[in-house]
C-alpha cells in the first residue's frame, strides 16, 4: 500500500519524515515486523508498544504510527505518524491494507454476554440453507471458502490485522456474508475498527469482563457499539445491498438500553414481550424444543431443533430474524434448525459407559451457570454436581457470584481452576467459595475447594452415583488451560473421558444437547 494511501486512511496529529514509498505489512508486535512494513504502537495493560519502536525500527520498518511525539532522534528515512488513538488507527490502516473487505460482503455481527457463539453458528447455518454464501468468526473457529479452522488464540474477536486478514480470505473465497461474533472487548479496544457491519445482534447483556471496561455500565456502552456502527445511510457496491438492522431480544433489559443507540431499523425478538419475530406454543423436552414462529408479515411456521432449553430458543429466534432480514425462506429456516448439529463444548454429553452422566458447557459467567444448572435439573434424577472456576486476573466481582449459583442449584460443587493465570489459584478458589458460603453452602457437605482442574473432575468423577449428572463447567472447546504465563494443553473433554477410563468405563462417544 502507498504510504500516502496509508495517511489518507488515519487522522494525522503530525507527520514527520518522508511521505513516499509503500509499506508492505501492519504489525502491533515488533516481532512480528519485516522490512517495509508499518509499526502501531499500541498501550497496553502490561506493556507499552512505544518501548519497542527502536527494535521495530531495526528489523525494517518503515512508518510508525503512535500516541507519543516522536523520539527526539528519529532518524531522517523513516516516517512516524503522531495519532490520537492508535488501536484505533491499527483497524484503519489494517481495514486500508487489505482492501476494505467488508466492503465486499454482508457483515453480521453478533455480541452479547451469553449465546453469541450459538448464535453466530445457526446464523450462518439459516443464510447457507437459504443459499447465501457465508464466512464466520467465533469462538470455536472460523469458517473461510467453506473450511472450518480452530481457534486456538483463546480470543473470540482477534486483533485488527487478523480480523481483517480473515475478512479478505472470506471475500476471495466468494464469501456473500460474513458472520463474526463480535465482542465487547473487540470494540472497546477498536479490534473491529474498519469493518462495515450491516446487521447487528445482540443476545443479550448482563455483566462481565469488568477487568477491561471497569464498571458494568462501561461494558453496556461497549456492546452497545455494535448498535450504533449499523448506519442505514452507507451503501456497499455490492447486489442485493444488505439489509440494515439492529436485531434486539425484547426479553432482556438490554433491549430498553440498546434501543437509544440504534440509527437502523429495530427488529425485535421475543418469546415473552411483544416482538416483531415471537416464539409461541414453545414446548422444551430433553432431546430438543418445538416452538412456533410469528414473523412480522403474520406468517407462522413451526421449528422442531435438537437444541434444548428456552435460552436456545431465543437464540433461534435472534438467527431467525437475521434470516428474515435477508429473506430466507421459512422451510429452508426450519431445514437449517431441524438439523444444526450444535456447537463444540455447548452442553455436549461424554458418554463412556459410566452410570451418571458427564455435560461439559462453557458456562463461565454467572448468569449461563445458572441457565445451564436450571435446564441440567429436571433431567437429572439423583444429584446434580458441578465443577467449575473462574479465570484469574479477569472479572473478579462475577467469582463470589458464581459461587452463590452453584451453591443454590447445584447439590454439590467443586470450585476448582479454570485459568488462574498469574494470580494464586487457592485465592481465586476462595473468593468464590465466599460467595457459596454467603449462600448457606458449607465447605466439605455442599462444596470442596480442589486446586488443579484435573484433580477437580476425578473428585466429582468419585463422587458421582448412578442418575447423577456432573457438569463441567467454564472451558467447553477451550484446548488450553493458562496457568503463571504458560498456556498449557488442556481439553475438559479428553479431561473427562482420562478420568472416567481411570475407574473402569471404557465406552467412548459424546452427543451435543446445545
Amino acid at each position: 500500500m502507498e504510504i500516502t494511501r496509508a495517511l489518507a486512511a488515519i487522522p494525522a496529529l503530525e507527520v514527520i519524515g518522508p511521505t513516499t514509498g509503500e509499506i508492505t505489512t501492519v504489525a502491533y508486535n515488533s516481532a512480528e515486523v519485516t522490512p517495509g512494513a508499518c509499526f502501531v504502537a499500541i498501550r497496553g495493560k502490561w506493556r507499552d508498544g512505544h518501548a519497542y519502536i527502536a527494535e521495530a525500527l531495526a528489523q525494517g520498518a518503515r512508518m510508525i504510527v503512535g500516541i507519543d511525539p516522536a523520539p527526539a532522534d528519529w532518524p531522517a528515512d523513516r516516517l512516524y505518524v503522531r495519532v490520537a488513538d492508535s488501536r484505533r488507527e491499527l483497524g484503519a490502516l489494517a481495514a486500508a491494507l487489505a482492501g476494505r473487505p467488508s466492503e465486499r460482503m454482508a457483515v453480521v455481527g453478533v455480541t452479547g454476554t451469553d449465546g453469541k457463539t450459538t448464535t453466530t453458528n445457526l446464523i450462518d447455518a439459516i443464510l447457507e440453507a437459504g443459499g447465501i454464501r457465508c464466512g464466520l468468526m467465533s469462538t470455536v473457529d472460523f469458517k473461510a471458502g467453506g473450511a472450518r479452522i480452530q481457534n486456538n488464540s483463546r480470543f473470540t474477536t482477534l486483533e485488527a490485522p487478523e480480523v481483517q486478514a480473515l475478512l479478505a480470505q472470506m471475500a476471495d473465497t466468494g464469501a456473500q456474508c460474513a458472520v463474526l461474533e463480535t465482542t465487547s472487548s473487540g470494540l472497546a479496544l477498536h479490534r473491529v475498527y474498519g469493518v462495515s457491519y450491516d446487521v447487528a445482534v445482540v443476545t443479550n447483556i448482563t455483566s462481565e469482563h469488568l477487568e477491561l471496561h471497569g464498571t458494568k455500565e462501561a461494558y453496556w456502552r461497549a456492546k452497545a457499539m455494535l448498535c450504533e456502527a449499523i448506519d442505514p445511510q452507507a451503501s456497499k457496491p455490492i447486489s442485493p445491498h444488505p439489509p440494515k438492522a439492529c436485531v434486539l431480544n425484547a426479553d432482556d433489559s438490554s433491549y430498553t438500553y440498546l434501543r437509544d443507540f440504534c440509527q437502523a431499523p429495530i427488529l425485535s425478538y421475543a418469546m415473552e414481550a411483544p416482538a416483531d419475530v415471537r416464539a409461541e406454543r414453545v414446548e422444551l423436552r430433553a432431546d430438543g424444543s418445538r416452538f412456533d414462529v410469528r414473523l412480522p408479515d403474520g406468517s407462522v411456521f413451526t421449528v422442531e431443533t435438537p437444541l434444548v432449553a428456552s435460552y436456545n430458543v431465543a437464540n433461534c429466534l435472534a438467527a431467525i430474524s437475521v434470516g428474515y432480514l435477508f429473506g430466507v425462506p421459512a422451510t429452508r429456516i426450519t431445514q437449517a434448525l431441524a438439523t444444526f448439529p450444535g456447537v463444540s463444548g455447548r452442553m455436549e454429553r461424554i458418554e463412556m459407559g459410566q452410570p451418571f452422566s458427564v455435560v461439559v458447557d462453557y458456562a463461565h459467567t454467572a448468569d449461563s451457570l445458572e441457565k445451564v444448572l436450571r435446564v441440567l435439573r429436571p433431567l437429572t434424577r439423583g444429584r446434580l454436581i458441578v465443577v467449575f472456576g473462574s479465570a484469574g486476573d479477569r472479572d473478579r466481582v462475577k467469582r463470589p457470584v458464581m459461587g452463590a449459583v452453584a451453591a443454590r442449584l447445584a447439590d454439590f460443587a467443586i470450585i476448582t481452576d479454570e485459568d488462574p493465570r498469574e494470580e494464586d489459584a487457592a485465592s481465586i478458589l476462595r473468593e468464590i467459595a465466599a460467595g457459596a458460603e454467603n449462600a448457606g453452602a458449607r465447605e466439605g457437605e455442599q462444596f470442596l475447594c480442589i486446586v488443579g482442574r484435573r484433580e477437580g473432575i476425578g473428585a466429582a468423577f468419585a463422587r458421582a452415583r448412578d442418575g447423577d449428572t456432573v457438569l463441567l463447567a467454564g472451558k467447553g472447546h477451550e484446548q488450553s488451560i493458562i496457568i503463571g504465563k504458560e498456556k498449557l494443553p488442556w481439553d475438559d473433554r479428553r479431561a473427562a473421558r482420562e478420568a472416567l477410563t481411570a475407574l473402569g468405563y471404557t465406552g467412548t462417544g459424546s452427543a451435543t444437547l446445545a
